[in-house]
């Protein structure tokens, strides 16, 4: 299995005018992440659009991506929905399409008690390739308390978690009571570019980031400072893109960064709906932060 450390984009899903995939510009934002030294990719995943997204279209995001990379850095696919049945599906798509792992997020709406959460990510995780959990209550209603990510941690191909509960005694409680135990055998990662630098100070892996998708040179910097305990550094690169990911939030994800993108010159186009356009004021906002960092150069 290859180490699922360091910086990984959770890719946005660029679309075309009218709606349909842009899937040139998908290649060309592949091959941009690969230029600008990204550690790992995260393909259709949450800020890839999934929920308007067919099977057709996820299939081939997954072939071209999986081609592009060809094996250079780890790609983790999402494999999330709030039915098992769907979830073990998608996982056994993302393992048939070589994937080096599945993103699997906590069933949303749904909101599952302890036992229907273990006994989702139990069916899920045998289907034989490595599986990391999704935790994030903000967007599926229900938090994975550290006690049943233990449960979790116990089985076979549950690899880490994307730790996107905004808590950082929660993150700090995984680490310690997980990770360390198991040696490291357990990967911890950041699901919010803002907690990406305590995450790492804590004893974290580093992060499925989103700003990334603008700024993957100076994520994966960021991220290799902190790996390397070198914090000065670490919290120069932070404070840096500070207002980036304070901007790249200011709406529903992915509305700004697709704008910020687009911007920049890179492919994106517009949201589907419902994910409206963003406000005239949050662009001018959004705009403007993207300018002070040198974008575009």
């Amino acid at each position: 299995m290859k180490a699922l450390t360091g910086a990984f984009t959770a890719l946005i899903t660029p679309m075309k005018d009218n709606g349909d995939i842009d899937f040139d510009g998908w290649r060309r934002l592949v091959q941009f992440q690969l230029e600008n030294g990204i550690d790992g990719l995260v393909p259709i995943g949450t800020t890839g659009e999934t929920p308007t997204l067919d099977e057709a279209e996820e299939e081939r995001l997954l072939e071209i991506v999986m081609k592009e990379a060809g094996g250079r850095v780890p790609v983790i696919a999402g494999a999330g929905s709030n039915s098992t049945k769907h979830a073990v599906l998608y996982t056994k798509r993302a393992k048939d399409f070589g994937a080096d792992a599945a993103l699997v997020v906590t069933p949303y709406y749904n909101k599952p008690n302890d036992e229907g959460l273990l006994r989702h990510f139990e069916a899920v995780a045998a289907v034989g390739i490595p599986v990391i959990v999704y935790n994030i209550a903000s967007r599926t209603g229900r938090n994975i308390p550290t006690p049943v990510m233990e449960q979790l941690a116990k089985m076979p191909n549950i690899a880490g978690v994307k730790e996107a509960s905004g808590d950082v005694n929660q993150m700090a409680d995984v680490i310690n009571t997980i990770k360390r135990p198991k040696n490291g055998a357990f990967t911890v990662l950041s699901g919010d570019d803002a907690l990406t630098l305590p995450l790492l100070a804590l004893g974290g892996d580093g992060v499925i980031s989103v700003i990334s998708n603008l700024v993957p040179a100076r994520v994966a910097a960021l991220v290799k400072a902190g790996l390397a305990g070198d914090f000065e550094t670490a919290r120069n690169i932070h404070y840096e893109l500070l207002p980036l990911v304070k901007a790249a939030f200011i709406e529903t994800n992915p509305v700004p960064i697709k704008r910020a993108l687009l911007f920049a010159g890179l492919p994106a186009g517009p949201t589907r709906l419902p994910l409206g356009r963003m406000s005239a004021l949050n662009e001018k906002t959004l705009l403007g932060t993207v300018k002070a960092l040198g974008i575009p150069s």
